[in-house]
């Protein structure tokens, strides 16, 4: 495997695992702070740990056009995708979230072609198939509820899944005409409007629990590895690697997830879950041959 390819794949594999596991700081953080307002200082802190590193680094120009398409697709992925995905959350259930978001690399095939002219390969489509049947065992969806009243809230998390897909393929549209560390920086920035707007008026209606030392431990860890690190290794994977073979270290998510939550809160780790990860590995394997054999 070449090493690009194997950096990118290792940096995808790496920012899905983060976010699989950050599902009980999450849910401690919420507790006290409500979801847009998170947000809102998960990007700030997000932007403040890449702007550090990028006053140490040589100076990187970058022009207005490239800003502003940066901002834009920090905009989808941050400002509309992440709304609609807490939507969707409070709307829904969990177990609908995690199966319906799984379609993101179905949704990343449909635009990689038309926007990227990226091909669809016969190997992809297989190595898509097989990984989708793997977190489809892993997450398993006789635990998915199918009621009409969460009908709006699964279609939160549709359009959700739908937008992430459009910003992941935007992001190495973005990546092949500037700095990816500084694009990435602008990208986060591109989802203060909405977040700071929205955690306003969250504030206002709900207030803000007790802000603990726990707590403040909580946001950095969401600020600084959940969103400025993984972020920034997300948008490395689309940059390396195709965008088919990318979003397939997405389904790393669920499978960490699962195993934390069976060493910390005692959920079963099931024969299907086991069948279910060895399958998301055999299509990220043929689709990562397919990357270095096509590229």
């Amino acid at each position: 495997m070449q090493k690009h390819s194997l950096l990118g794949l290792s940096a995808g594999l790496i920012a899905a695992s983060i976010w699989g596991g950050m599902y009980v700081v999450s849910k401690v953080v919420l507790e006290v702070i409500p979801p847009f307002a998170l947000l809102a200082t998960r990007l700030i802190l997000g932007i403040i740990s890449l702007g550090i590193v990028i006053a140490f680094r040589p100076r990187v120009t970058m022009t207005r056009g490239q800003f502003w398409s940066s901002f834009l697709v920090g905009f989808v992925g941050y400002g509309i995708s992440l709304g609609f995905q807490f939507v969707g959350t409070k709307l829904s259930t969990a177990s609908n979230g995690s199966l319906v978001t799984s379609a993101t690399p179905a949704f990343v095939l449909l635009f990689a072609p038309f926007l990227l002219g990226e091909k669809t390969t016969a190997r992809r489509l297989i190595a898509l198939a097989i990984s989708t049947l793997g977190v489809v065992a892993v997450i398993d969806p006789r635990n998915a509820e199918l009621s009409p009243s969460l009908f709006w809230g699964n279609m939160s998390l549709l359009a959700a899944a739908l937008t992430w897909a459009l910003y992941s393929v935007l992001v190495r549209k973005v990546a092949r005409t500037g700095d990816l560390l500084t694009s990435s920086a602008v990208m986060l920035a591109g989802g203060i409007p909405s977040s700071l707007l929205f955690g306003f008026f969250e504030i206002q209606s709900h207030g803000l629990g007790e802000i603990t030392l726990g707590i403040i431990g909580g946001i950095l860890f969401l600020g600084i590895i959940s969103t400025a690190i993984a972020m920034f290794l997300w948008n490395y994977a689309f940059a390396e690697l195709p965008a088919a073979v990318a979003s397939l270290t997405f389904f790393a998510q669920p499978v960490v997830g699962t195993i934390l939550g069976a060493l910390f809160l005692g959920e079963e780790i099931t024969r299907l879950f086991l069948i279910g990860g060895a399958l998301i590995g055999v299509g990220l394997f043929i689709a990562s041959w397919q990357s270095d054999k096509a590229g």
